[in-house]
């Protein structure tokens, strides 16, 4: 299954590096939030500020209150590579879990986003999980979650939602140079400052998540994921990327 490929996508060099972002705008990017309708960019959550798509809370009224926010990319892609550069800065939302301090994402071989429901947190994706330093404890970026989906590692079919990566520790305010290399035979590797830090295989849909059963139905049971749409997430913490670019493979 390839979540939301529906055609040929704008001509443009395969094996080259192409800007996804054109620092000034957020053309060929749409916000959809929990409990909004998708296209609506709730009290200017994603901005372009000094290059940077920023996410901003400056307008919540001090709440976070669930709305989890994803900005997609206009177009599904499959195997690919994605580099950009991001950072933390500010303070969370008072109400937020401490999960979601200096905390945020790029999900990857995302569901369509017009099939997001209206209250549905984040879509069904593998998610390049990025974290910043909270507390004097270690915690690593580049990590993986998946939400609606699993993924092999090590040979062995992975269910546990969140795994870790061996990256260092990176104090908020310090940009962060990080690359998603997706391979057509379904190999993924998360690289940070140009080293790599996690790999994994074989993603596909989780038969028992609620939000998986309508794509699973939709590809005929079949459960193998090979490409889709990309996000960059909003958790409740302030965070900018910049310089995002995009290599389609053959």
């Amino acid at each position: 299954l390839t979540l939301g490929l529906r055609g040929a996508a704008p001509a443009a060099p395969e094996g080259q590096w192409r800007p996804i972002f054109d620092g000034r705008t957020l053309e060929g990017w749409t916000p959809k939030i929990t409990g909004h309708e998708l296209g609506e960019n709730y009290r200017g959550t994603f901005r372009v500020e000094d290059g940077a798509i920023r996410v901003s809370y400056d307008g919540y009224g001090g709440k976070f209150a669930g709305r989890f926010g994803h900005l997609a990319y206009t177009l599904p892609v499959s195997a690919f590579r994605l580099r950009f550069e991001y950072r933390f800065s500010g303070d969370y939302l008072p109400d937020v879990e401490s999960w979601q301090h200096s905390n945020s994402g790029i999900m990857f071989h995302g569901q369509p986003p017009e099939t997001m429901s209206l209250d549905q947190k984040f879509p069904v994706s593998l998610e390049m999980q990025l974290l910043g330093a909270d507390g004097a404890g270690p915690r690593p970026t580049g990590n993986l979650c998946t939400p609606g989906t699993h993924v092999v590692m090590q040979g062995r079919l992975e269910k546990e939602h969140c795994i870790f990566s061996s990256s260092p520790t990176f104090p908020n305010g310090r940009w962060v140079r990080a690359e998603l290399h997706v391979d057509r035979d379904g190999t993924v590797r998360h690289l940070i400052e140009g080293e790599p830090v996690l790999a994994y295989s074989a993603p596909q849909l989780d038969p028992d998540d609620p939000e998986a059963k309508p794509l699973l139905a939709a590809a005929n049971g079949s459960v193998s994921v090979d490409g889709g749409y990309l996000y960059l997430q909003s958790e409740g913490h302030p965070v900018e990327f910049r310089n995002i670019e995009l290599m389609k493979l053959k």
